[in-house]
């Protein structure tokens, strides 16, 4: 927790300043959502485009139909099933969201985060919080709060430490603006065969991309996103690299057996995907200090998270 007060956070966040909060998917980079001036902030200090909307945190379903209207049913029965947590729904939006917030667009992103300390500031300071990943645009997205202090403490007045992520990974982010035709837009640690188990109809996952110059329909649509500043290259197995390559770091998805180069990391003790997802950002985080020019990482299964975490990782990938 940050020295102020959650009272201090608060007052913050209603006189129009950004404060970093930590959700249970990645640290996000708040501002009151109604409140366009400040909402401008958010993008100024991530250097983010206009093109690109935010999603919405609230508190309840109370502040869910106050800024989105024409809720389908099949909201409810996600809304018991998911929330709190990470899954971000896209509705058609009220008036009384700015179009900064949405790029412009009909409709409006709405996230019920889990994390207490998030939850315990939207229930107290009574108002939706727009707030996407605590980092400059394109990087890697935080999941500790040194990581808000190391990229943007400059910038930034009010960061509230609430540990490390629990998930590591953005939310899940489905499109319901046509609830007969549910779309992912972007995969997260709510799967489409969750999601399909509750509702009954399996998402359609959307891959493509839009121009750089439009506006998009979700945050994290483009294609070169979440990337370290080192060259990040993938590979299909654990073999096949040299690790010994000087400046070269590789990076796998469980604990080698025997000994291990030096420049080898992993992931996970076992590869459990969950595990890999939630240490994935922190270590490319980490492998930045450290100075590495390139980063061989070894993808997971493309099925469950591993989609999630390929999305990922596919936007991270060197595009030279």
């Amino acid at each position: 927790m940050a020295k102020e007060s959650i009272q201090e956070i608060i007052e913050a966040l209603k006189g129009g300043e950004l404060v970093a909060i930590p959700t249970e998917t990645v640290y996000g980079l708040a501002a009151n959502a109604l409140d366009p001036e400040a909402v401008g902030k958010i993008f100024e200090v991530k250097g983010r485009p206009l093109i690109d909307p935010l999603i919405v945190h609230v508190y309840d379903m109370e502040q869910v139909e106050a800024v989105a209207k024409d809720i389908p049913e099949v909201l409810h029965k996600l809304g018991e099933a998911f929330w709190p947590g990470p899954l971000t729904v896209v509705l058609k939006k009220r008036e009384v969201v700015p179009d900064i917030v949405t790029a412009g667009k009909g409709t409006v992103a709405v996230r019920m985060p889990s994390h207490p300390v998030f939850r315990n500031i939207l229930k107290e300071a009574g108002i939706p919080l727009a707030a996407p990943s605590a980092n400059p645009f394109g990087y890697l997205s935080p999941t500790k709060a040194e990581h808000v202090k190391e990229t943007l403490g400059a910038k930034v007045k009010h960061i509230v430490d609430g540990g490390a992520c629990d998930f590591g990974v953005e939310s899940t982010i489905l499109d319901l603006s046509e609830p007969e035709k549910p779309k992912i837009l972007r995969p997260g640690p709510i799967t489409g065969e969750e999601i399909e188990g509750i509702i009954g109809i399996k998402p359609e996952a959307v891959e493509h991309v839009k121009l750089e110059g439009e506006a998009q329909d979700a945050p994290g649509l483009l294609e070169s996103h979440y990337q370290p500043h080192a060259r990040v290259y993938l590979m299909d197995s654990a073999g096949g690299i040299d690790a010994s390559k000087e400046g070269f770091a590789t990076v796998l998805l469980k604990r080698p057996e025997g000994e291990k180069e030096s420049d080898t990391f992993w992931l996970s003790e076992d590869g459990d995907l969950r595990e890999v997802a939630k240490n994935l950002f922190s270590l490319l985080h980490l492998l930045d200090k450290k100075g590495y020019k390139a980063i061989y990482i070894e993808k997971p299964a493309n099925e469950g998270i591993g989609i999630a975490i390929n999305n990922r990782l596919k936007k991270a990938q060197f595009k030279g």
